[in-house]
């Protein structure tokens, strides 16, 4: 059983890593750009883990670590920053080479209008629920700056792509909130949260995954940009 985060890590990956090197899909000429990108991102999610963990925000179930620690974060929850961000990463890289149509342009400003606007109301009516606040306000933050100051042109095929990528995570962070378990691998203190779940999946876990690879892809598509620059 101490082995189970561990295991959740390391198939999460494993698939994705191999067909890395796939020559019709190539992701590991891309890794100059991957690598600083997931190092960066999950910098600021580990300081994030960090201080809830330490507030009692979370918290882990040591029968399901093998006991590593690092910053009091479970070796196997840094993993995780890198794992989850490499395979959701993957799979946009994957499917931005086959999907050739989204959204228009129209839809996807008045969604992403929606959102913000969704996620600052829910922010302010959940104060007294500092997980449900950091993320609804973090996300919404993210996305005015990605809309209106980088003005980037994939928010369209994000939203499409983050669609599909909910699939594998309610796998994944079900397994983690105690889906098919006896005791969740990650505990949440419920007077942080909404309290609606998605099987045993808090609401706000949607989000925060959301801001987890939205950022990844961010910095990954600069470097990208940035490499290519140096490259001509």
């Amino acid at each position: 059983m101490k082995y189970t985060y561990l295991l959740i890590d390391f198939f999460t990956i494993i698939v994705p890593f191999i067909f890395s090197f796939h020559p019709k899909l190539n992701f590991y000429k891309t890794w100059k750009a991957f690598f600083p990108a997931v190092i960066l991102t999950g910098l600021i999610f580990i300081i994030w883990d960090v201080y809830f963990t330490s507030i009692g925000v979370w918290g882990f179930n040591e029968q399901y670590l093998i006991g590593s620690r690092l910053l009091n974060l479970p070796i196997e929850e840094i993993l995780f920053f890198f794992c989850i961000p490499y395979a959701c990463v993957f799979t946009y890289h994957c499917l931005d080479i086959f999907i050739k149509h989204t959204l228009t342009k129209k839809i996807e400003s008045i969604f992403t209008v929606m959102l913000i606007i969704c996620l600052i109301l829910g922010g302010l009516m959940s104060h007294d629920n500092i997980y449900t606040t950091v993320t609804f306000f973090g996300l919404s933050a993210i996305l005015l700056i990605a809309k209106y100051i980088l003005k980037i042109s994939w928010l369209a095929k994000f939203y499409i792509i983050y669609t599909v990528l909910l699939f594998p995570f309610i796998i994944v962070n079900g397994l983690l909130t105690g889906t098919g378990l006896e005791n969740p691998v990650v505990w949440y203190n419920e007077a942080e949260i909404l309290g609606f779940r998605i099987l045993t999946i808090p609401i706000e876990d949607v989000f925060y995954g959301m801001g987890l690879i939205f950022i990844n892809l961010l910095l990954y598509k600069y470097f990208i940009a940035l490499t290519e620059r140096k490259s001509i």
